[in-house]
């Protein structure tokens, strides 16, 4: 007679968008990555095999929605599909950057709420929880009708901000009014005052702000976002900063997300140092001098381990 399992077997699963990070998460968790095939057909449409039994397993799949945001999302869609047909006992996704979170409101009429697509898509598809870090706004957890565990990057960038640079007078920085309550909650990791620069069109890359509210004069300013997209708004808040007498300028950012021509407008920028982490994979070709990354591995592992073995996750929604 077999042997009967007290708790479900625990199996990971990396699709193409961050296979390093994947690795990471594999190592931290203590768990193999499980095998499977993630092709192509030679028309481009998307073919994948799960070559293991998951039958009545607690499975994860770790994807970015990343670029190519469209093809990444379908693969975990599918990969998603593959799993539940299956017999997989829950479906849990790792999404360390959830793409189309910025339109995650009808900022103007006949606009869609792309976010809450995605969500609806993920659940329809049988998605059982979210694992993901640092959403572009808070209420996309609201769009989901399953568990979402919202993990912050905040106490680990601003920990290795602190070992890695000196963090004496210090000053940091929000890049325009909506980001203040971000930064205000990095400056009380770091002990420090907030500033915040008076830019009233951030999505204007031809509108560069005269103001800073707060001061930042003499005081080494850390400019603080959640992702880096064309990098123009922070370029332009590190040009405003110097001229207000901040003595350096260092960007901090969870998602790394360098469309066009990004690291180029980065390091020609006033800006010392750009730390993000690896929520998106950054192959070896497009990283350049300025650029520090920190692993947000052991962070998603000991959510796993946490969630696999049913504590809290709590405690990590802080860091």
């Amino acid at each position: 007679m077999a042997e009967l399992k007290s708790h479900p077997q625990l199996k990971l699963f990396s699709l193409n968008s961050n296979r390093p990070l994947a690795e990471a998460i594999s190592k931290a968790v203590g768990v193999p990555l499980s095998d499977a095939t993630v092709d192509k057909f030679s028309d481009d449409e998307i073919k994948i095999s799960v070559n293991e039994s998951i039958r009545g397993d607690e499975v994860y799949v770790i994807q970015s929605v990343s670029d190519p945001v469209n093809s990444n999302l379908m693969e975990l869609l599918i990969m998603v599909d593959a799993l539940r047909r299956a017999s997989a006992k829950s479906i849990n996704v790792v999404i360390p950057y959830y793409g189309y979170s910025r339109a995650d409101r009808k900022a103007r009429s006949r606009e869609p709420i792309t976010a809450k697509l995605v969500a609806s898509f993920l659940e329809m598809d049988g998605v059982d929880r979210v694992v993901t870090l640092d959403l572009h706004a808070d209420q996309i957890q609201g769009f989901f009708d399953i568990p979402v565990d919202h993990l912050k990057a905040n106490s680990l960038l601003a920990h290795y901000f602190a070992d890695q640079h000196d963090g004496d007078n210090t000053v940091v920085v929000s890049p325009d009014h909506t980001g203040v309550s971000r930064a205000r909650k990095f400056a009380e990791l770091l002990d420090a005052p907030i500033a915040i620069i008076d830019n009233r069109s951030p999505e204007d890359a031809t509108t560069v702000p005269e103001s800073v509210i707060g001061n930042v004069r003499g005081k080494r300013a850390i400019i603080v976002d959640d992702m880096i997209d064309t990098a123009f708004k922070l370029t332009i808040a590190a040009e405003t900063l110097k001229k207000a007498g901040a003595t350096e300028v260092y960007a901090i950012a969870t998602h790394a997300v360098f469309s066009g021509n990004a690291q180029q407008r980065l390091q020609d920028s006033p800006i010392a140092k750009v730390i993000v982490t690896d929520s998106i994979n950054i192959a070896k070709a497009d990283q350049f001098e300025k650029l520090e990354v920190v692993s947000v591995g052991n962070l998603f592992g000991e959510a796993i381990r946490l969630i696999h073995n049913q504590h809290s996750v709590g405690r990590l929604f802080g860091r």
